[in-house]
């Protein structure tokens, strides 16, 4: 009868490869933590943020790569924001803006700078908060339930990256508060990639 031997997974690994990097795989580990979301306090948006902005910075920690943080950050945004539809980002790519991650309906794979909220976003580079979508000039309706939207434009060293996209099913769902809370996050984003 034979009887397995157990072992942590890194001396089995080590034994099975010489050339094993323990640093390299505490790493692989560090970045395979669960990630555990912490309810938010939605009566005061201000501590809500601050809260989604350490929460933020824990999640992207040690990890460089655009497209991950973006991916992580939407789903953290859909996760924790009440009254959203979707949340996500659209990547400058080759003069246009282009889906990138994110939480919701399929959306427009692809749009132009100046049109519609995301293309004005990225074209000024400014954060663009719209009440009621209805009333913007050539908003794009890739969802016909959203009725508010906040775009903020993703810039690092001054070149634009993307832009940061939320979409409401509520009217006037986005305030100051929304948009001095998200370019905060965005900030943040822009900082794990340095």
């Amino acid at each position: 009868m034979n009887f397995l031997e157990i072992q942590p997974l890194g001396t089995r690994l080590k034994a099975a490869s010489s050339d094993f990097r323990m640093d390299v795989f505490e790493a692989f580990i560090a970045n395979c933590r669960m990630f555990e979301l912490k309810p938010l306090n939605h009566s005061d948006k201000v501590e809500a943020y601050a809260e989604l902005a350490t929460q933020l910075r824990a999640l992207l920690h040690s990890e460089r790569d655009f497209t991950a943080n973006c991916a992580n950050t939407a789903a953290l945004l859909w996760h924790s924001l009440p009254d959203l539809n979707w949340a996500g980002f659209y990547r400058l790519m080759d003069g246009q803006l282009v889906l990138g991650p994110f939480q919701g309906k399929p959306a427009c794979v692809r749009i132009q700078l100046g049109k519609g909220v995301c293309g004005t976003a990225a074209a000024t580079r400014k954060t663009v908060l719209v009440p009621n979508v209805q009333e913007f000039p050539g908003h794009i309706a890739c969802d016909a339930d959203s009725k508010s939207e906040i775009v903020v434009p993703i810039i690092k060293h001054g070149g634009l990256l993307g832009v940061l996209d939320l979409d409401s099913p509520k009217l006037n769902r986005f305030d100051a508060v929304d948009q001095a809370g998200l370019e905060k996050l965005a900030a943040i984003l822009i900082e794990s990639l340095i």
